[in-house]
């Protein structure tokens, strides 16, 4: 029974990878149910028995999304100390980046799709973007509280919409400028990094 069970929890895995994988190369609307079962090496049938529809399985690759970033800002800030922001920053707008959609940050391929969504699911990405932006926040030197915030959700903005437009022009010099230029925007609303303690 426990094997069983195992195996279920690979498979959905499986399916939940290949999901995420699919809508960040394609979009919600560039993919259907067939197209990631088929990557996910699974039936239609055992897709919608462990989802029950795409866009259940989109929220749940959503979900894995945001988490992701949840639990890689704590990472980035203990282990760049109070160079993380540059290193993030230069991380987020570099090549190699630039170029994988599939594993690359959910917040600049999924974002644009949740606009299209329900009331459900953008309640579920606010609240998701509010600790990762009070996350980023108290990596940040400031005067207050909200005033980290407001530079966290500045800086997230422009790198988000850099990310964006750096992969959508034609030619290796614009995208080449876009980053460079989004990557000092990014640090100049920054601001100085501090330092996380270790909890």
């Amino acid at each position: 029974m426990e094997k069983m069970s195992s195996k279920k929890q690979q498979t959905r895995k499986r399916m939940l990878d290949a999901a995420s994988q699919s809508f960040r190369i394609n979009g919600y609307s560039g993919i259907g149910v067939d197209g990631i079962a088929k990557a996910a090496g699974v039936t239609s049938g055992a897709f919608y028995a462990h989802f029950g529809s795409k866009e259940k399985a989109f929220n749940a690759a959503l979900d894995t999304g945001l988490n992701e970033v949840i639990e890689t800002i704590p990472k980035l800030q203990k282990e760049g100390g109070d160079k993380w922001v540059q290193n993030f920053v230069k991380y987020y707008l570099g090549k190699s980046h630039r170029n994988d959609l599939a594993y690359g940050c959910p917040l600049a391929t999924l974002s644009p799709e949740v606009v299209r969504t329900g009331p459900k699911t953008h309640s579920a990405y606010e609240t998701k973007m509010k600790k990762i932006v009070d996350l980023v926040a108290h990596g940040l030197q400031g005067k207050s509280k909200d005033d980290c915030r407001s530079r966290a959700w500045a800086m997230l903005g422009i790198l988000i919409g850099g990310l964006t437009m750096a992969r959508a022009v034609k030619t290796h010099k614009a995208t080449d400028e876009i980053a460079t230029s989004i990557q000092l925007s990014a640090l100049s609303v920054a601001g100085k990094a501090r330092r996380v303690p270790d909890l």
